[in-house]
């Protein structure tokens, strides 16, 4: 397909959303059909047992909570924050709060007080649902400062138990009507939610989707037969852990309703491992950084021992060499696949069981994962489906699919999205997945868009001749040295990532005269690197002057700048003694570097590079 003689990577949307479709029709339709079907397992505080929650069930819990939103004078197209990590009644208010025909604004828990106050001031919240009393505290002050805004209500307190009691207070038979009227009058390009662009910088932008938006993405990826293997089989289960408040774990919350499959909440990445084990997904959806932690993480550990480290990095190649194998038209050879069943036993089972054992799928999303990480985790037995999207587009807008993988691209176009690039070498997109408008923002709307309708992603990268799609970096983020190169620093960042000690890097040399680094110290991982190399325990800021470490980090840098030509490698890099995480505001809340902030709060560091 092509438009105006670009290449475009489509791929049909087999169900086309009506103008009068919603979400929560979705779930009153599934609770119909399919009623005592377990949809969520629930794990209470204590424990590690899950306990089942039929569709009806859920349903019948979404319409008492509705009833008490009514009841407290929710009116259709009202709008209440929530300020939560991903937990059970997340999901539970999200579909009440559609089913009173109003829609939940996320909030990140980890959000200061003024940017919470925007975010309610600018969408125009009347409640506001935090997690604990923390959460209410930051918050509460804002009820004299936002107009509008009236009450804090406090998950750990029982607010929603509180809220459900209100209803119970009205007649049955005339809530239930209205419930039922205000579902009939919510057409499917009304407000669903507006989830605010963490951005890296300036303040966040209210993306606006629509009821069909979501709606578009949520029933067009189980309606693929190739999707349908990962998310709609019938044993399927998946943890969700990603912050609700991110558009894609909201994304996957609403595309377990469709799909039918089973749907866990683990509130807290402390707990995931455990939780992974006891309820043990069959597929996930998770971000580049936890596929590479847990990569580290095995190594480490494997590391801890004189034995165990040789033959895990021994057979980390095998996979990786298994899984390069899986892509020629010889395939593997004999030798091959007798290195790859004995590592099987020795080394990828173990991995696995790690996992909770049932694991076979899962899709990356929200940056790029690398091509040695996908290798390896295909190699050794858990297939990651690589793919891109952004707020503005619902999540999803390409994905590779079983049968139509190639590792190393984000693959070719999700169901009903149409992506191209423009001369310069910007993906557009176009699809009914694509968010109209920026909230009380008409300006960012249009620029946002080209004159023929495309939505300007902001990213850059390329089709290839079967139409899958390579990201190349972000616009904004290209870096123009003092001779006049252009270069893409995810590349080399994303590669240098990869060292299990090293947690974030930012490529810095625009308008000088090479390309240099800031690198920061992954805390969580250098005692395990420090006790494994046979050097004492010290402090990130001591390892970072650390003439071992650095000599480390120089063979790491290396290996990075082999995979671009010599006027792109990083000639010189400088450890920071700090961290960039989202407490101390280098990192947003999706856990991208406000690089901006960054490049201004280390301004000294950089000159250090380029001292001489």
């Amino acid at each position: 397909m092509t438009d105006n003689d670009r290449p475009v990577s489509y791929a049909e949307a087999r169900v086309k959303i009506k103008d009068d479709d919603n979400l929560a029709k979705l779930l009153h339709s599934r609770a119909e059909e399919r009623p005592d079907q377990v949809i969520i397992q629930f794990k209470s505080a204590l424990g590690d047992r899950w306990s089942p929650i039929t569709y009806r069930q859920f349903e019948e819990s979404v319409r008492a909570l509705a009833r008490g939103f009514i009841a407290l004078g929710v009116r259709p197209g009202d709008r209440v924050g929530v300020m939560s990590p991903t937990r059970y009644e997340w999901s539970l208010t999200d579909f009440a709060l559609w089913y009173a025909g109003a829609s939940g604004i996320p909030i990140y828990e980890t959000s200061s007080r003024s940017q919470a106050e925007w975010i309610l001031s600018d969408s125009g919240c009347r409640f506001i649902i935090v997690e604990n009393m923390s959460l209410r505290d930051t918050v509460k002050p804002l009820l004299e400062t936002i107009e509008g805004l009236e009450k804090v209500f406090v998950i750990d307190d029982d607010c929603l138990g509180d809220i459900v009691v209100l209803g119970e207070d009205l007649d049955r038979v005339e809530v239930d009507r209205e419930i039922d009227a205000r579902i009939a009058n919510t057409t499917s390009d009304d407000v669903a939610t507006i989830i605010y662009t963490s951005g890296t910088t300036g303040r966040p932008k209210g993306v606006v989707l629509t009821h069909k938006n979501l709606l578009h993405v949520v029933i067009n990826g189980p309606a693929d037969p190739e999707l349908n293997k990962i998310i709609a089989h019938p044993n399927a289960r998946t943890l969700l852990f990603l912050p609700m408040a991110h558009v894609f774990a909201r994304f996957v919350s609403i595309l377990a309703i469709e799909a039918g499959a089973i749907l866990g909440h683990s509130p807290d990445t402390k707990n995931l491992v455990a939780d992974m084990q006891s309820f043990k997904p069959t597929f996930v959806l998770a971000v580049p950084r936890v596929f590479e932690k847990v990569y580290n993480a095995a190594d480490a550990k494997a590391n801890a021992s004189k034995v165990k480290g040789p033959i895990f990095r021994r057979f980390a190649k095998v996979a990786i060499g298994y899984s390069r194998a899986l892509q020629t038209p010889e395939g593997p050879s004999p030798w091959l696949k007798a290195q790859h069943h004995l590592g099987e036993k020795l080394v990828y089972s173990t991995l696995k069981e790690l996992l909770g054992g049932q694991l076979k799928h899962s899709i990356s999303g929200g940056g790029p994962l690398g091509e040695r990480l996908g290798h390896f985790f295909r190699g050794a037995g858990i297939t990651i489906y690589e793919g891109y999207g952004l707020t503005e587009t619902s999540a999803p807008t390409t994905v590779n699919r079983p049968g139509n993988i190639k590792i190393g691209t984000i693959g070719p176009a999700y169901p009903g999205a149409l992506v191209t690039v423009d001369e310069d070498g910007e993906i557009l997109v176009k699809g009914d997945h694509v968010f109209p408008r920026y909230h009380n923002n008409e300006e960012a709307t249009r620029d946002a868009f080209t004159e023929d309708g495309w939505f300007k992603t902001g990213d850059l990268g390329s089709l290839d001749d079967d139409l899958f799609v390579t990201i190349t970096g972000r616009k904004k983020e290209i870096i123009v040295t003092a001779s006049g190169k252009n270069v893409a620093p995810a590349v080399l960042e994303d590669r240098l990532r990869g060292h299990p000690i090293v947690s974030q890097v930012v490529v810095v040399g625009d308008n000088r005269p090479f390309i240099g680094a800031l690198i920061t110290l992954d805390a969580d991982m250098l005692p395990g690197w420090l006790s494994n190399k046979g050097l004492p325990p010290m402090a990130a800021d001591e390892a970072a002057e650390n003439p071992q470490v650095i000599a480390a980090l120089d063979r790491a840098v290396s290996r990075a700048n082999e995979a671009v030509s010599r006027a792109e490698s990083i000639r010189k890099f400088n450890v920071l003694t700090t961290d960039f995480t989202v407490d101390n505001d280098y990192l947003t809340p999706s856990l991208k570097v406000k690089r901006h902030k960054v490049l201004t709060d280390f301004e000294n560091e950089i000159e250090k590079i380029y001292a001489r």
